[in-house]
């Protein structure tokens, strides 16, 4: 049975809404990642580096220095695409939301 990456199975519990963000937000950047059709050097770190952030989304609440890590790789392996900026910066914007809380 396929189910779709930015889906998980309803469980009763509820679910940190920044790790359905993060998901959300990488499903869409890895769709426009497959659609886009030149290829380029970094690629296939820019996929990988998704799936990872993929299946963190899938174990609970990830690391903040794991998902800066893989920002900073998916940012420069496809920061030069400009038709995937938008997918990047929802990614950044998803990632950002792991950070410190800010201090009053």
């Amino acid at each position: 049975m396929l189910r779709s990456l930015d889906r998980r199975p309803v469980t009763g519990g509820k679910e940190d809404p920044r790790v359905t963000e993060l998901r959300t937000a990488v499903a869409r950047l890895r769709r426009e990642l497959a659609a886009h059709p030149a290829e380029f050097t970094d690629r296939a770190i820019a996929e990988d580096e998704l799936a990872a952030l993929a299946a963190m989304t899938t174990h609970g609440t990830p690391e903040l220095p794991r998902l800066r890590r893989s920002l900073l790789l998916i940012a420069g392996s496809i920061g030069s695409v400009s038709a995937l900026a938008t997918g990047l910066s929802q990614v950044r914007t998803a990632v950002d939301l792991f950070g410190e809380q800010p201090r009053n």
